[in-house]
Order: C-alpha cells, then structure tokens, then sequence
C-alpha cells in the first residue's frame, strides 16, 4: 500500500479530557505514545501526566481497550522530556483553545522536532492558518488539524483540515494512518469555525431548541420526537446536551458565535436564557448529576423551563405524530409533516427544513462535497442518514420548493436564499458520486489505496456503493455469496443473526456448497450485529407447546452446524465486528481463525437467560484450558472460562475478549470495522496456501470432580452470601460439570463427543426448569434479564 508514513511514536501534547483520551486510543491500537503534560512540583514532574493516565481508568465509556493498556502510555513533562519529541513521527497537539498558549507551545517544541514529523492539532475552535502563521516556515507543510470527536475511541469521524501550506504527501500519509492505524472514518473540512460535523450538528440541536420553545414543546417531548423516531441517537437533543455537558455545549456555541458573525443564522447561535441557568448554578449535565434532567431515585425528571421546577419525564409523541413517522415512504411522510397543524408536526418539519437550509447553503463553504456532511453527522452524531440523504429521500426538487416558499413566507429561521445549485441538480448523491458545488461536478469517492480495504464503504443515499457480490447458495437462514473468486462468505438471513433451525439447517448445507466452491470460507454479517445468539422466538414457541423434543433436535443440530464448521475440508474464518453473544459467540470460537474489529462485543450469555452454552461453547472453553496448560493444572484456566459463563461476562473489546479466552491469542484484532472482511479473507487464504486440513481430535484433559467441587465452593459462599439465587446457583452448577468434563477424575483424557453431551445434557435439563423458562419469557418481553 502506498500512501503510508512510517508512524512508529506519537507523542499528545496536553493531558485533558481528549488528549489523554487520544492517547489511549493510540495505544489501544498499539502505537507507542507518549503524553505530555506541564511539569508537576516536587520529585515527580510527570505527576501530572500520570494523574490523567489514572482517570482514564475511572471514565465510561472506558476509553481502553482493555485496563492494563494504561501502562503502556508513556508520561512526560515539558520542561524535561521535549528531546523526546525527536523520535516522533507525529506530534497531535490538543491543549486548552487559546491561540497563545498554542503559540507559546509551538515555539518551545520547534527546536525539537524532526524534519519529516507531521504536527497536528486537535482544534475545534481556532483556524488552522492562524495557527500555521505561528509556526516557523519549515513546519508549515507538514501541519494540519486533525479532529477528534469525543470520546475518541467511539466516535468514527475524524475530520482532517489541510492547512494553506500542508503538502499533499502529509495528509494523504496522515489520512491512511487514521484510517486504517485508529479505525477511523476520514473527511476534509475546509478552515472554517467548527468545521464541518460541529457546524450542521450543533446548529441542528441550537434549531430544536429554538423552535421547542417557539412552540411550547418541553425538553422530554422534543427527545422523544428527535431521537430513534427520526434516525437520530436515543440521546436525541437535550439528553445530548446533559451528556456532552452543557457547559461544554456553552463552549462551542459561544467560541463560535463571535467567528460566525456574517452567518445569515447568527442570531440563533445562543444558548436559551434557562440552559445559561442551568450552567450558572453547576447543573451541568450527567457529569454533576442534573442538567436539563435529573435522577430522583429510580424517577428521571425533566426540568420545565416555564417554572424552574423538576417533574417527571414522559417522554412520548402524540399519537397523530406516531403514525406519521410510522409511514414508511419518506416523501409520504414529510409531506404529511408539513401539513399537519400539529405543533409536534410542525416542529418536525421546521427543524429538517432548516437543516436542510443551513447545510444547502453553507456547503461550498465547509466541505468539498455533500457526502462528507452526511458522513459527518452520521459518524460524529450518530445520525442514520446526514441532513442531504434525508432531502433527497423525501424528494430533491419538492422539498427545495417547500423549503423556497417557508423562506419567502418568513417562516425559516434565516431569509438567505438557497444556492442556485439546488436547482440545477435532480439529486445531490447519485451513482457518479456526490455534489461538489464548487467545481459543478459529481466527486466519486477517493481512491487512496487504504480504501481499497473497504469492500463495502458506508455508503450514502443514491450512491453507488460497488458490487454486492455474487450469491452461489441461498436458503431462508444463510446467504453464500463471493466478492473475490477463491474465498466464500457466509452470512445470516435472520433478524440481527439470530440463530435459529432455519440458520443452522442453512450453515450445514452451505458448507457442502462451500468445499465444492472454494479455497476458504468467511463467516461475516453486511450489517452488526455479528449475532445476538439463539433465536428465543422459536424457543419460546416450542415451550409454549411443551415440545422438548424439538428444542433438543435443535441444540444437537446446533453442535452439528458448529462441528461442521470446524471439521471442514477448508479453512473457515469469522469476521467479527459489533456483538457476538452466545451462540454467535459459540459460532465464531469454531472457526479456525477470527478477526475481530477492536469494537467487538463477544461473550457467552446463556445464564443470563438461564442457561448454559450448548452449542460447543464449552467443549471450546474445555479445549483451549487443556491446550493452555499440556503439562500443569488446567483448573486455573477453566476458573477463569467458568467465571465468564457464570457471570454472563461480555467483553467490551476484541482485546478484553482474548483475556477472557473468548478469542485467541492468534486470532486478529482490527481497528476499522470496515477492513474486518477484506482481512479475514486474507486470512483464509493465508491458511488454505498452507496446505490446510481440519484439527484432528486429540482426548482432552478436564478437571473432572475436583474441579467441580471447588467451584461449587465458590458458589455455595456466593449463595450464602445472598450474592446469587437458588436458580443462578443451579445454572452455574451446570456450566462447572460442562467445563469440568463432569463425574471423573480430575486430570482424566476424554473426548470432544463426550464434553459435547455434557453441555447437551445439562442444557435440556435447564430448559425444562420453570426458572429458567420464566428468565427465557422475560428477556423476550423486556430485552432485560430476570433475576429469580
């Protein structure tokens, strides 16, 4: 791959909330990092550095992938350490946004720094040439902005901002980096206050808070109306507002204001009168327990702007307002929107109009084309479609009008006219690429070699996103289909991969299919979920009519299917990225190789539901005990993997996943989601040129009765101790005799067949249990599990 600088050592220059945090996720993806922070008093100068070290052990979400990953950043202080910088091959400055703290940095730095480092700095409030005229000459090339969103390993979008001076070589070197290095998604934005993703979100959320109050909406009426109901995070606005901070919401809008002076919208960049209250007496947000909602034991109130007052949040739609938002064509639906008289209605359409508007207009001036603003709001705000794929959906040329005769009427927040180039175009994405206004052309999509990756890129409306490759084999649950010749994929039909008879029944004929076809298989999903595990429906209808003997038929055909996988001729391989739970957990540990993305979510999950993994879930945790330990003890290791089904443990990274020995210490971690497939399939062909045959079964060595008896030790304290149920006692009674290989010897030799009927049999045994039927029903109803 070309385009690649050599980027070995980073060093973050500031210690705060995001630098710290970009520090951590350096690390997470192995880079070696070295923080900088202002020198503490005392014998410790670095004491400062490593108090922001600590906190990040204390954040939520956790910004490291696994805890002990807080060892490997390195701290440092600038009066001591700047020779260090020498041996940096990017320097990602993020100190407080004052240009001459950052001048008075840049000066100090310079004598250090090496000819071919690039500086970046992760601004949000001040330009990036205003900064660049700070720097000697020789710097300024291989100077940019680098934005990071918060927090920093969550957020995909990353917007890189070229400066006047920075060569092409630079960015294109640092984009790959970012790309492929961090797993990030890469836009440029032009050097313009907030750039692009801040520009349109915040302005969005500002535009429904202003027009909540002009219609009397509340902050609980507006959430309901402004999250998942219009593909925007549960968070919707004024949750948003509480989690981000509202004094750091306060922040960007007042930065910004006074740099935005001759935007036609400059007015509604302020905060309302009773949010400035909220700030004014320390009711920030979640992060000091109250903001515009609070939590009164298990009651969540919401402040009435009207009265100052707390009350109860209810935070619910009108009826008339569902079913409009309920029609599934888009066109449909925002035409009933708009004429509605319905305040809800009403506010919905004003705030899409007006963000349509504002992106329409401001467009030429903050991003090169239209896709990098819908790729912006969905990566760094969450939403499901940027602000022109939601125009577009609802009709390019009728929305336009609308939104041309609200202007002229004055019922738009600004009177500015809409760019002459929404009338010259049909749509604004198009299988060409997107608009670019500035040159009047279609933009394809870059064709930087890190790219090449992404087989399957997020694409937005009306583009063309590539070929969807080429199916071989289809049933009702699976889906085999190739992009490239000698590697298969294999991918679930079911709602979010569930597995279910018509999946497994699928896997074993697709398997057929696939030694006939292929040199490999990869089992991957188009969209996350990877799997969410066992298809309760159908196990919820079987005990509806008490038909144990088809939940047995189907947990042994769910041993086949993963046996099947296992003993193939070819190699298989999981892509894994998002969750992977139980039996999607258990599929995956059968392949022969996984790469996961570091965004991984796998554990087995069973007891949460009470039961235990019987699709080969624990023979596999059995298997790689005694594999871990052919000379010592293997109870060590089955405490560990029996700790994690007992407690229905679910690792918050791939890399946490291979500490619980969900993965392996070969398998592969991936930083950007979308490079998980292309590396699978190298993967498999990697193990297929090896000349590949199927693991032959080797007896396995258990813990046997010893084992058994001191886990359930273990238990006997925890349900004394009032730490567990009778039921969570029983259930994880089962999963030790599983593990243990059940009444033997402990150290004794069996085989795979023999751990497969024990997880079966206890499996069956549980299902029968009114305890875990009603643990079963209840997840089903709630989505939560029950406790009984």
């Amino acid at each position: 791959m070309t385009n690649r600088l050599p980027i070995r050592r980073v060093a973050v220059l500031g210690a705060g909330v995001m630098g710290a945090q970009i520090a951590a996720h350096l690390v997470n993806a192995q880079v070696d990092t070295v923080l900088f922070e202002l020198p503490a008093d005392g014998d410790d100068r670095n004491a400062n550095a490593r108090k922001a070290i600590d906190r990040l052990l204390k954040l939520e979400p956790k910004p490291l992938a696994v805890p002990a990953y807080a060892q490997l950043i390195r701290p440092a202080n600038y009066r001591d350490d700047l020779a260090q910088l020498a041996d940096c091959d990017l320097i990602i400055e993020a100190i407080a946004e004052r240009l001459d703290l950052k001048k008075d940095l840049y000066a100090r730095i310079a004598p250090h720094v090496a000819a071919h480092t690039i500086l970046a700095s992760n601004t949000s409030g001040l330009g990036i040439n205003e900064l660049a005229a700070v720097l000697p000459e020789d710097m300024r090339s291989r100077f940019c902005g680098v934005h990071f969103f918060n927090p920093p390993r969550y957020m995909h979008l990353a917007e890189l901002i070229p400066g006047q001076q920075t060569e092409q070589a630079y960015l294109q070197g640092l984009e790959t980096f970012l790309v492929s290095s961090l797993g990030k998604g890469v836009i440029y934005a032009r050097d313009t206050p907030n750039f692009v993703g801040n520009r349109i979100g915040v302005f969005a959320m500002l535009a429904a808070m202003h027009h909540a109050q002009r219609l009397g909406l509340a902050p609980d009426v507006v959430d309901a109306l402004t999250g998942p109901a219009i593909g925007r995070p549960k968070s919707a606005t004024f949750r948003t507002a509480d989690v981000v901070g509202l004094d750091t919401l306060a922040h960007v809008v007042e930065g910004s204001a006074p740099r935005l002076t001759d935007d036609p919208w400059h007015e509604y960049l302020v905060l309302a009168p009773w949010v400035r209250g909220l700030i004014d007496a320390g009711a920030l947000g979640q992060k000091s327990g109250a903001g515009v909602y609070r939590k009164q034991g298990k009651q969540i109130e919401v402040l009435d702007p009207e009265t100052g007052d707390y009350r109860p949040a209810h935070p619910e739609a009108a009826g008339e307002v569902q079913q409009i938002l309920a029609l599934r064509d888009p066109a449909e639906k925002f035409a009933a929107l708009r004429q509605s008289e319905h305040p809800q209605a009403r506010f919905l359409w004003a705030i899409h109009r007006d963000a349509f508007h504002y992106a329409a207009y401001l467009l030429e001036q903050i991003a090169d084309c239209a896709r990098d603003v819908d790729l912006a709001l969905r990566w760094g705000f969450g939403w499901k479609q940027g602000p022109f794929e939601i125009w577009q959906s609802a009709g390019w040329r009728r929305v336009a009008d609308w939104i041309r005769e609200d202007i002229e009427a004055g019922e738009a927040m600004s009177g500015a006219a809409l760019p002459d180039w929404v009338g010259s175009i049909e749509a604004v994405h198009s299988p060409k690429g997107s608009w670019a206004p500035a040159d009047g052309v279609y933009r394809s999509r870059s064709e930087l070699p890190v790219y090449s990756r992404q087989w399957f890129p997020d694409a937005v409306l009306g583009e063309d996103a590539g070929a969807s490759g080429n199916t071989v084999f289809e049933t009702e649950g699976v889906r085999l289909w190739h992009v490239v010749d000698d590697i298969g994929i294999l991918s679930f039909r079911s709602k979010q991969h569930a597995v279910g008879r018509e999946v497994l029944e699928g896997v074993l004929a697709a398997m057929d299919e696939a030694e006939k076809r292929f040199d490999g298989v990869v089992l991957w999903q188009p969209r996350e979920p990877f799997s969410v595990g066992a298809n309760l429906k159908q196990v919820v209808d079987a005990l509806g009519e008490q038909d144990f003997d088809a939940l047995e038929t189907m947990v042994h055909l769910f041993q086949q299917a993963t046996g099947r996988m296992r003993d193939s001729q070819i190699p298989v391989v999981a892509a894994v990225r998002g969750m992977a739970l139980g039996g999607g957990c258990e599929f995956q540990m059968h392949c022969d190789r996984t790469v996961a993305a570091l965004e991984s979510y796998i554990g087995l999950v069973e007891a949460g539901v009470g039961l235990i993994p019987a699709g080969g879930g624990c023979k596999e945790l059995a298997l790689r005990a005694a594999a871990a330990t052919p000379d010592g003890d293997v109870f060590p290791a089955i405490r560990k993997s029996f700790e994690a089904i007992a407690m229905a443990k679910v690792a918050r990274s791939a890399r946490e996943a291979q500490e619980l020995g969900l993965l392996r210490a070969t398998d592969r971690i991936v930083m950007n989601t979308h490079e998980v497939l292309h590396a699978a399939t190298m993967e498999a062909r990697a193990l297929a040129a090896t000349g590949y045959r199927p693991p032959l079964k080797l007896p396995v060595k258990v813990a046997g009765r010893p084992g058994i008896a001191n886990l359930t030790m273990m238990l006997v304290n925890m349900r004394e101790g009032g730490f567990i149920s009778e039921h969570d006692f029983k259930v994880a009674r089962y999963a030790a005799d599983a593990l243990c290989g059940g009444d033997v010897e402990g150290g004794s030799q069996v085989s795979e067949a023999w751990l497969l009927r024990r997880e079966w049999e206890r499996f069956v045994e549980l299902l029968r249990d009114k305890p875990t039927q009603e643990r079963i029903a209840h997840m089903m109803k709630t989505g939560k599990p029950l406790r009984n």
